[in-house]
C-alpha cells in the first residue's frame, strides 16, 4: 500500500508527469465543456416530490381520470382595488377571459369563460368588501416552470394591452387595479425564479468570499488561486457530467441542489486544498528541494483527503434511500462533484504546487534554514527565523493536561444549545419561504383577506357512491375544519364517482390545516362507512403536504442511522480504533444538536421566525456529520502521529498546535461559503445556511481544539483501542534527481 501510495505521488509530482497531470484536467474540462450539456439545461424545478402510492398521490390521479377537466396546474389570478372593483373593472376580466378562449396562452389548460357570465352573476363572486376577484386558470400538469411563466407573461401582456397600464405592476397600497398571478402555478413560477437568481448570487459571492478570506489568510496575492482554480476545474468537469447524466434521464435536480452544491463544493474543496498546502507549507521550512516537500505533503495528506472526500460522499450517497424526490435528487449532485474535487485535490493542486512551489506563497516565502542564511548574508541583513505560532499549542495544552475542566465548559455549551430541538416547530409551506412582497405571496395575501386562505387551495374529497343516490354536502360541511362546501360534481366518465370542493377554515399551506385535514381525513371514511359507500379519496395541497410531513420524518430518522453507521465503518477502517470511532461519531453529533437548537434560538427569537423547514434537520445532518469528520480525521491523524516516541498529552498538544490552524481556516471558509446563503431571499437556504454554518463553527472552534482533544487525553491508552500506535511512515521519499 505503501509502495502503490509513493508510486503515484512520484507520477503526479515529477518533472514530467505535473505537467500531465495539468494537461490531463485542460483537456477533460475542454472536452467535457464542449461535448456534454451544461447542468443548468436539465434541472427541474416541477418534479413531484412524493411517490405514486402515496394516499394524496393516488387521489390525484383518480382526479386525472375521473375529472379530466380538473386536471392541470391552477393559476389564480387575482384582482384587487382597495376602493372596491368597478363595473369597468370586471368588464376588463371578462375580455381577457374572452382573449384566453378564443387564443390559449402558452401552456394553457382550461380558462374559466368568465365571459359568458351576466355581469351580476359576476358580481356575486366579488369578495364580501367587494375589494377581490379570483380569475381561475388551469394550466397543463407537465408543463415547466419556464411554459407557465410564458404562459403568465401572455395573460400580463394582454391585461397591459386591455387596460393601457399594467395591473401586474401596480403597488398594492394604491387605489389603482391590481393583479397578482399565486396559486400553485404562481408559486411554481416564483420559485423556480428565486432559486435561478440565487444560483448566479451564491456563485459570484462564494468566489468572492473564498477569495478574500484566503487572502486574509495567507497574505499572498498568489496562493488564493490555487484552491480556487482547483474548485473551478472540479466545478467545470462535474456540472456538464451531471448535465448529461440529468438528459439521458438516470438523474435529475432541481435549481434548489445545484445552488447548494455549488456552496458545497467551494466550501469543501478549499478545504481539501488547505489540508495539503499547511502541510506543503511546513516541508518547505524543512526540505530544500519543492519536489520533495509535495512528495512528503501529498504522502502524509492524501489518506487524509482520501478518507475525508469518501466520508462526505458516502454520507450524500445516503441520501438515496429517502422517499422523497426533492432529497433523493441532491444525492448524485453532490456526491459526484465532491468525489471529483477530491480528485482534483490530490492531482491538480500537488502538480500546480510543483510548478509554482515556494512562489505561491510570496511575499511570505517559507525557507529552511540554510536558504535564509545564504540569503541574509547576499542581502547583508539578519536571519529570519521561523516562529511558529503558540496559540493553538497553548489550546491544545489547555485541553490535555485540564481535560474534565474542557469537557465540562465545551459539554454544557453544546449540551444548552441542543436543549432548544425540543422548542422547534417545523413548516412544510412552501410560501411562506418566499419574500413578502413576492407577487404569489402579495396574492396570496389579497386572497386570504377577501376570501379567507382556504380558497388559495381548496381540498377535493372524491366518493365512489357504488350507484348510491346521496348528498354528502351536509355531512361534509359538519366537519370541523371545514369553512365551505360547494356543489357536488358528478365525473362525466362514471357516474359513481363523485367529487366536493372544500374550503378550509384555515391556510391551507399551514400546519393547522394539516392536522384538521387528518381529522377531516378520518371524518370522511367514517361517512363513507356510514353510508356504505365503495371507496373515497382526497386530493389537494394540505393532503399532499401530509403525506410529506409522514415521510420526511421517517427519511429523517432512516437516513440519521445510516449516516452514522456509514461514518462509522469508514472511521473504523481507517483509524482501526474502536473507542476512537464512537468518541468521533458522538462529537459530531452533539455539533449537529446544539447547531440544530442553537440555530433555531437565532431565526425564532432573534428574528421572530415561527417554524424552519422541516427538511433543515436532515440536510444540516448531513452535512455537518459529513464534513465534521473531515476535521475530526485531520486532528486525531496529527495527534496519532505526534504519539509516536511522546506522551498522550505532550502528542494532543502538538498535533492540536499543527492541525488547529488548518483547521481553523478551512471551518471559517466553510462556515463563510454556507453563510452567504443567508443572503438569499428564500428562507429555506437562510435557515439551511445558518443552521449548517453554525455546527461548522461550533466544529471549528469549540468540538475539534477542544472537546476530541479532552475526551482523548481522560481516555489516555484507550483512546487508541484496540488499534497499535500509527504505523511508522517512511523516513523519506527520493529527491528528483
Amino acid at each position: 500500500m505503501r509502495s502503490a501510495l509513493t508510486n503515484i505521488v512520484h507520477a503526479i509530482v515529477s518533472k514530467k508527469g505535473r505537467w500531465i497531470t495539468i494537461g490531463v484536467w485542460i483537456l477533460a474540462i475542454i472536452a467535457f465543456q464542449l461535448l456534454l450539456p451544461p447542468s443548468g439545461d436539465y434541472t427541474d424545478d416541477t418534479i413531484e416530490p412524493l411517490s405514486e402510492d402515496q394516499p394524496s398521490m393516488q387521489a390525484a390521479s383518480i382526479m386525472e381520470e375521473y375529472f379530466p377537466n380538473n386536471d392541470g396546474l391552477p393559476g389564480l389570478i387575482t384582482w384587487y382595488r382597495e376602493s372596491g372593483l368597478e363595473e369597468e373593472d370586471l368588464a376588463a376580466i371578462q375580455e381577457l377571459s374572452q382573449s384566453m378562449t378564443d387564443n390559449e396562452v402558452e401552456a394553457q389548460e382550461m380558462a374559466i369563460p368568465y365571459q359568458d357570465i351576466p355581469l351580476p352573476a359576476l358580481q356575486e363572486k366579488i369578495s364580501e368588501d367587494g375589494t377581490t376577484f379570483i380569475q381561475t386558470i388551469l394550466f397543463k400538469s407537465n408543463a415547466t416552470a419556464e411554459d407557465t411563466k410564458a404562459g403568465l407573461t401572455e395573460i400580463e401582456e394582454r391585461a397591459t394591452e386591455i387596460l393601457s397600464d399594467n395591473p401586474f405592476s401596480a403597488a398594492l397600497d394604491s387605489d389603482e387595479l391590481v393583479t397578482r398571478a399565486t396559486g400553485p402555478a404562481g408559486i411554481s413560477v416564483d420559485a423556480t425564479e428565486l432559486f435561478a437568481d440565487a444560483d448566479v448570487t451564491l456563485l459570484i459571492g462564494t468566489v468572492l468570499l473564498v477569495l478574500v478570506i484566503l487572502l486574509l489568510i495567507y497574505r499572498s496575492p498568489i496562493l488564493p488561486f490555487i484552491p480556487l482554480l482547483a474548485v473551478g476545474a472540479a466545478y467545470a468537469v462535474a456540472t456538464p457530467i451531471l448535465g448529461w447524466l440529468a438528459k439521458e434521464g438516470i438523474i435529475s435536480y432541481d435549481s434548489q441542489g445545484i445552488a447548494i452544491m455549488t456552496v458545497l463544493l467551494f466550501g469543501a474543496g478549499t478545504d481539501y486544498c488547505l489540508f495539503l498546502i499547511a502541510r506543503f507549507r511546513l516541508f518547505l521550512y524543512e526540505e530544500k528541494s519543492k519536489l520533495k516537500a509535495i512528495r512528503l505533503a501529498l504522502s502524509d495528506m492524501a489518506g487524509v483527503i482520501g478518507i475525508s472526500g469518501l466520508t462526505v460522499v458516502a454520507a450524500l450517497m445516503s441520501l438515496l434511500i429517502s422517499q422523497y424526490a426533492t432529497i433523493t435528487n441532491f444525492a448524485v449532485p453532490f456526491g459526484v462533484s465532491i468525489f471529483i474535487m477530491m480528485i482534483s485535490s490530490l492531482t491538480l493542486v500537488p502538480a500546480l504546487l510543483s510548478v509554482i512551489g515556494r512562489t505561491a506563497f510570496f511575499p511570505f516565502v517559507p525557507r529552511t534554514e540554510d536558504m535564509e542564511e545564504k540569503r541574509a548574508k547576499q542581502k547583508n541583513k539578519k536571519v529570519k527565523k521561523h516562529k511558529q505560532s503558540t496559540f493553538w499549542h497553548r489550546i491544545g495544552e489547555f485541553a490535555a493536561f485540564k481535560p474534565i475542566r474542557t469537557v465540562i465548559i465545551t459539554m454544557v455549551l453544546l449540551i444548552g444549545s441542543s436543549l432548544f430541538i425540543t422548542q422547534i416547530d417545523f413548516s412544510y409551506d412552501t410560501l411562506s419561504s418566499f419574500p413578502e412582497d413576492t407577487p404569489s405571496r402579495e396574492g396570496f395575501s389579497i386572497i386570504s383577506e377577501g376570501f379567507g386562505s382556504g380558497d388559495l387551495a381548496p381540498v377535493q374529497v372524491v366518493f365512489d357512491t357504488a350507484g348510491e343516490d346521496v348528498d354528502l354536502t351536509e355531512d361534509l360541511a359538519n366537519l370541523s375544519g371545514v369553512a365551505k362546501v360547494e356543489e357536488p360534481e358528478v365525473s362525466e366518465v362514471d357516474e359513481n364517482i363523485v367529487m366536493y370542493q372544500l374550503e378550509l377554515d384555515q391556510n391551507p399551506y399551514s400546519n393547522e390545516a394539516m392536522d384538521d385535514l387528518e381529522s377531516i381525513q378520518a371524518g370522511v371514511a367514517n361517512i363513507k362507512d356510514d353510508y356504505e359507500l365503495s371507496d373515497v379519496w382526497v386530493a389537494g395541497q394540505t393532503a399532499e403536504q401530509i403525506d410529506q410531513r409522514s415521510v420526511i420524518e421517517k427519511d429523517q430518522t432512516n437516513i440519521i442511522i445510516l449516516v452514522v453507521v456509514v461514518v462509522s465503518i469508514l472511521l473504523l477502517i481507517y483509524l482501526r480504533s474502536i473507542t476512537a470511532m464512537i468518541y468521533l461519531v458522538g462529537t459530531v453529533l452533539i455539533s449537529f444538536t446544539s447547531a440544530l437548537g442553537l440555530g433555531w434560538a437565532i431565526l425564532h427569537y432573534g428574528f421572530d421566525v415561527p417554524a424552519i423547514s422541516a427538511l433543515i434537520p436532515i440536510y444540516a445532518f448531513v452535512f455537518i456529520a459529513a464534513l465534521g469528520e473531515d476535521y475530526n480525521i485531520l486532528m486525531i491523524s496529527n495527534i496519532w502521529e505526534k504519539k509516536r516516541g511522546r506522551p498522550i498529552k505532550a502528542a494532543i498538544t502538538e498535533g492540536v498546535g499543527q492541525s488547529g490552524g488548518v483547521i481553523t481556516s478551512a471551518g471559517i471558509i466553510l462556515a463563510g461559503t454556507f453563510a452567504v446563503l443567508v443572503t438569499l431571499p428564500i428562507q429555506v437556504l437562510v435557515q439551511f445556511g445558518l443552521i449548517t454554518a453554525i455546527g461548522v463553527l461550533l466544529d471549528t472552534f469549540i468540538v475539534r481544539p477542544l472537546l476530541v482533544p479532552a475526551i482523548t487525553s481522560l481516555l489516555g491508552k484507550w483512546a487508541f483501542w484496540p488499534s497499535k500506535q500509527m504505523e511508522e511512515k517512511s523516513e523519506s521519499l527520493d529527491t528528483e534527481k
